[in-house]
């Protein structure tokens, strides 16, 4: 069965970084596109970054680009996250998800709904705050 697992959130000061893991197995992880997803307090989920199967092809959502990348290890079956100056209105839950869909190209920017059958994790807090 697919289980995924993140780990690598905390507190962070603004302007500070944080790399999140997601560990995979049950299912062919080189096979699959995977993305992040975040949920603020509150709020509903708010997709962020999606990597192609290979790795070679990344995409963001406008909040994060230019301060976060994604990447994957397939030998290591592991989603990584990287992000740099974080900002109080990055705080969230952080989700990794096998991704149903690549995301949509709309007037400059990218945009991804999670669907049912994506599957996700746990997730792992990522709090900024000085």
């Amino acid at each position: 069965q697919v289980q995924l697992v993140e780990s690598g959130g905390g507190l962070v000061q603004p302007g500070g970084s944080l790399r999140l893991s997601c560990a995979a197995s049950g299912f062919t992880f080189s096979n699959y596109w995977m993305y992040w997803v975040r949920q603020a307090p509150g709020k509903g989920l708010e997709w962020v970054s999606t990597i192609t199967s290979g790795g070679v092809i990344a995409y963001y959502a406008d909040s994060v680009k230019g301060r976060f990348t994604i990447s994957r290890d397939n030998a290591k079956d592991t989603l990584y996250l990287q992000m740099n100056s974080l900002k109080p209105e990055d705080t969230a839950l952080y989700y990794c998800a096998t991704a149903s869909a690549g995301p949509r190209y709309y007037s400059g920017s990218y945009y991804y709904t999670p669907t049912p059958s994506d599957n996700r994790g746990q997730g792992t807090q990522v709090t900024v705050s000085p």
